[in-house]
């Protein structure tokens, strides 16, 4: 007998509730480290990459780092004074939007502004941001740094890969098993959103463009009950 094709019926209570205890979860952990740590950061971060922020996690693993959903961090802060969790912490909360996420930890805030204000992590671009640079890929053989490096220093680009840069924009040809341009391509201009086309020929010749940074906006310190914007502090 042949199985009914008729539409399962899927009980949304079962995710929300899902939903719900992560965001209980995360909600009661940003109160305990909010007990337990002297100074709480916010920050943004920019080309967001899972890889680094681990390693940022494994670096401060004396510290703890949440990123997660913003209205929940902030609740669990305080968005009023009346719910805030520390006296005057609900003046750190109005940071807490977009794409943000909180760092507690017990070192000093001049360690941590220093660090971060210098640490920084290259890799490939991805579809919907701006190209940082213009690349173009010189006419004649190609190579696999796309002209990047000279030509005794570099290898010719696999004739394998031809069919796949001329499905992702590049009009090249096979002569003699050599992958060949007629005349020079630019892959992208500087300031142009790339798309997935882009990505692919720019990571295909090693030509990274983004930069993960992690950005500080202001942190409150328990002894003084205070919120410090890191950008007024600097000017």
């Amino acid at each position: 007998m042949p199985k009914s094709k008729r539409a399962k019926v899927v009980h949304l209570s079962k995710t929300d509730k899902k939903g719900k205890e992560l965001s209980l979860k995360l909600f009661a952990n940003v109160q305990e480290a909010a007990d337990n740590f002297k100074y709480i950061f916010v920050f943004s971060v920019e080309n967001m990459r899972n890889t680094y922020l681990k390693q940022v996690r494994t670096e401060f693993s004396d510290s703890r780092i949440f990123f997660g959903k913003t209205k929940v961090m902030a609740k669990a802060l305080g968005i009023t004074p009346a719910e805030e969790h520390l006296p005057n912490l609900s003046a750190l909360t109005k940071y807490v939007d977009g794409n943000v996420g909180l760092f507690f930890t017990n070192r000093e805030p001049k360690e941590i502004l220093e660090h971060f204000s210098s640490f920084s992590e290259t890799d490939y671009a991805r579809a919907g941001v701006a190209a940082t640079q213009t690349f173009t890929v010189p006419a004649g053989v190609v190579h696999s740094r796309g002209g990047e490096l000279p030509e005794e220093d570099d290898v010719p680009l696999p004739h394998s890969q031809e069919v796949t840069v001329r499905k992702w924009g590049m009009p090249t040809k096979l002569v003699k098993g050599k992958v060949m341009l007629e005349e020079p391509y630019t892959v992208c201009k500087e300031g142009q959103v790339l798309n997935s086309h882009q990505t692919a020929l720019l990571k295909l010749f090693g030509v990274a463009m983004a930069d993960f940074k992690i950005d500080m906006k202001a942190y409150y310190s328990a002894a003084t009950e205070s919120v410090t914007e890191v950008d007024a502090m600097e000017e």
